[in-house]
């Protein structure tokens, strides 16, 4: 996958043009209109700052930055519930996204509803083509001292950005996956039935596999070629679906976790769930100029690392497909010095995304050239 220093041209600057917020946290409701460049949010803490992020992370399949509950992101003050709109510009061109709690017959319930140009969509996943967003929270830096999941959904979220059916696949797998494990569950050892699921989960499963290194791959590429101080970070990716397709084409791949499936049977009925698979992938993150994993490294340095990943995604993304994501920076420069703080920004404009990113003290980001909002107790102004 080709990276260079110049970004190439023409490329898409994936933006939101317009957001509308109506019952969700702490706004009742609220409205703007911003342009391509990089959005400042400021104000105090509890304002509502982060509640625009989340917003914006709600445009993309999954559960947001917050990975909240669909009732907790209710105005707890109305008798409504949450919905958020926006216009966007994406892979695809300009479109009209929405997405909220739907209410059926009156009675709130947790389904997520989605439309795309007024139209409801099946599902999720089909915000995936539509818009591509990356985020980096506070929540996020102790990810490298988590468990596997936090890891391997932050690859993810990384790989959505680089190929828009990854969230269908993954989704896929994980339904198929549950369907195996409830006919292993209750003992129904029908050959042909759970051979047809192995089958899906091991086509679905080396397509994964194939899209998250071919990620990696070209993360690593960007990462050799970035222009800043942050640490590079080499990521990298193990399993048995992983090795297997290293090692051999993919269709010899799919065989082969058909096969360990089909042989592991009566261990998964047993442990009450799949133990192998792309779902038990380990992703693991080394400070390269270190030759340290992130987790013994520093908490500044992880943090650093996050960083310089998120950075070398967006640059990586427009190399891959002319596309660079909207990203989501909460608080990331509050605990920058101002040399880092420069480097952030400059590398920011350098890559042209439209990027989001929020502190308390306007000061901090004096020669961003970014476009201010203030709010203050859930209220957006100029």
């Amino acid at each position: 996958m080709p990276v260079a220093h110049a970004l190439p041209e023409p490329y898409i600057r994936v933006h939101v043009k317009g957001l509308l917020l109506s019952h969700f946290r702490n706004y009742h409701s609220a409205q703007l209109t911003v342009d391509a460049k990089p959005v400042v949010l400021v104000g105090p803490n509890g304002a509502g700052k982060t509640n625009i992020l989340e917003a914006i992370s709600l445009l993309t399949p999954g559960r947001g930055l917050r990975r909240a509950k669909l009732a907790d992101m209710d105005n707890e003050h109305d008798d409504a519930s949450w919905a958020v709109a926006a216009e966007v510009l994406g892979p695809r061109g300009e479109a009209s996204l929405g997405t909220g709690r739907d209410s059926q017959g009156g009675e709130e319930t947790d389904k997520r509803i989605v439309k795309i140009d007024g139209k409801t969509a099946r599902g999720q996943t089909a915000l995936a083509g539509m818009f591509s967003v990356l985020w980096l929270t506070p929540q996020m830096d102790n990810l490298f001292l988590e468990g596997g999941t936090a890891r391997r959904k932050f690859l993810d979220r990384l790989v959505y950005s680089f190929d828009a059916e990854h969230a269908s696949r993954v989704n896929a797998y994980e339904f198929t996956m549950r369907e195996r494990n409830r006919l292993l569950g209750e003992g129904r050892a029908d050959a042909t039935w759970l051979g047809a699921l192995e089958q899906k989960m091991a086509e679905q499963g080396v397509a994964i596999a194939v899209a998250r290194a071919h990620a990696v791959e070209g993360l690593g590429k960007a990462m050799l070629l970035a222009q800043h101080s942050f640490p590079q970070a080499h990521l990298s990716v193990h399993g048995m679906v992983e090795d297997a397709v290293m090692e051999s084409p993919a269709r010899v791949a799919e065989e082969k976790f058909r096969d360990a499936l089909a042989k592991n049977r009566m261990a998964d009925a047993a442990a009450g769930r799949s133990l192998i698979g792309i779902h038990r992938a380990q992703v693991e993150v080394t400070h390269v100029e270190k030759n340290v994993p992130a987790e013994r490294c520093s908490t500044g340095e992880q943090k650093a690392l996050l960083v310089s990943t998120i950075l070398a995604q967006a640059r990586a993304g427009a190399a891959w497909h002319g596309c660079v994501p909207v990203l989501l920076l909460d608080e990331v420069a509050t605990h920058l010095d101002s040399t880092r703080r420069a480097e952030l920004y400059n590398e920011l404009e350098t890559v042209g995304a439209q990027v989001w990113i929020t502190g308390t003290d306007r000061d901090i980001f004096t020669g961003f050239n970014a476009q201010f909002l203030t709010v203050e107790s859930g209220r957006i102004s100029g």
